[in-house]
């Protein structure tokens, strides 16, 4: 064999070689780019699932099931939500109250700053314990008159465009003849609410949608009524109704008290018993001369006093003369 032929033999078997490491190079190429792209695919969609949001169950949303705003814009509000979560009130987006919601689910704020005349948008913003934030679906329009003799009317709405009137301007006609201005305890230490409505009218009230009790207001417009049912110690919601001859409700009123645990009711130097329209800076400017001095009210009931800014009428307060009265 010639050298030509051997020469000629090795570079054919070069070829041969070159040509079938070009194809596995090929092929391999292919099969890691599919590959790549296949991982580069299931990585992103795990990316995804990781950054989706996840959505408030339905069942945890927070909502409103009372909302009530006297002609002057103060507002008494309650509703549900997750136990233990905070709840906010938001009006027009900015919060107006908040509140931490008990272990049944349920919360209530008094909102004493009047809302301002017009229409107003009400939501409800819910912080979880985790401090995950859940916004509410629902929104309440309430449009506050510019007239002191006429109820503003409350619309609440949901995320599915129905709505229901909370609240109707023309239902009641809320005048200023009815109020409630006292709540006591007798010796015994029952309850006594009074007030001052139309001579002659038949005053009956309520505490959480119950009948306790009902009086005639007396030629002055006085009334007292002492239930006739135990109330329990807590939080509850007390209204009062006016009725005309016909037995038609002419005037309400209506506002959360806190009925005082009997065991708490003994005579003791410096009581003093929150009343409708009371807050802390008003009791320390009528007890002490000063509204600042309001602390030292807080500081002696902290146990009963979860806001210092929502007190409840039929509280009672311990009132310790201040450390620099002279």
């Amino acid at each position: 064999m010639s050298v030509r032929s051997v020469v000629i033999g090795i570079i054919l078997l070069i070829g041969v070689f070159l040509a079938v490491a070009g194809i596995y190079y090929a092929v391999q190429s292919e099969f890691w780019k599919d590959l790549s792209a296949e991982q580069q695919q299931i990585s992103t969609q795990g990316t995804e699932e990781d950054n989706k949001k996840p959505e408030a169950d339905a069942g945890n949303l927070p909502t409103f099931d009372i909302v009530r705003v006297d002609p002057e814009g103060t507002a008494v509000i309650a509703g549900r939500g997750v136990p233990g979560a905070e709840i906010s009130v938001l009006a027009g987006g900015k919060v107006i109250a908040t509140e931490t919601i008990n272990s049944g689910g349920e919360w209530a704020v008094v909102v004493e700053t009047p809302l301002d005349e017009g229409p107003q948008e009400l939501t409800l913003s819910m912080k979880l314990p985790d401090g995950t934030i859940v916004e509410g679906e629902q929104k309440v329009v309430i449009a506050v008159p510019d007239r002191p003799d006429r109820n503003p009317l409350v619309v609440l709405g949901d995320s599915e465009g129905g709505s229901r009137i909370l609240q109707n301007p023309d239902s009641v006609n809320i005048g200023q003849t009815l109020v409630i201005e006292a709540i006591d305890y007798d010796e015994k230490g029952n309850v006594v609410f009074s007030g001052r409505g139309d001579p002659g009218k038949v005053v009956r009230v309520y505490v959480d949608n119950q009948l306790v009790g009902e009086d005639i207001a007396d030629p002055n417009g006085r009334w007292s009524v002492t239930p006739t049912i135990t109330i329990t110690p807590g939080v509850h919601n007390l209204r009062a109704d006016q009725l005309d001859s016909e037995g038609l409700v002419t005037a309400r009123i209506e506002l959360p008290f806190e009925r005082e645990d009997p065991a708490k009711l003994a005579d003791f130097p410096g009581r003093v018993i929150v009343q409708p329209g009371n807050s802390l800076w008003r009791l320390s400017r009528r007890l002490y001369g000063r509204g600042i001095l309001y602390t030292v009210i807080y500081q002696a009931n902290k146990d009963q006093i979860r806001d210092p800014d929502l007190i409840y009428p039929g509280q009672v307060f311990e009132t310790p003369e201040p450390e620099d009265a002279e």
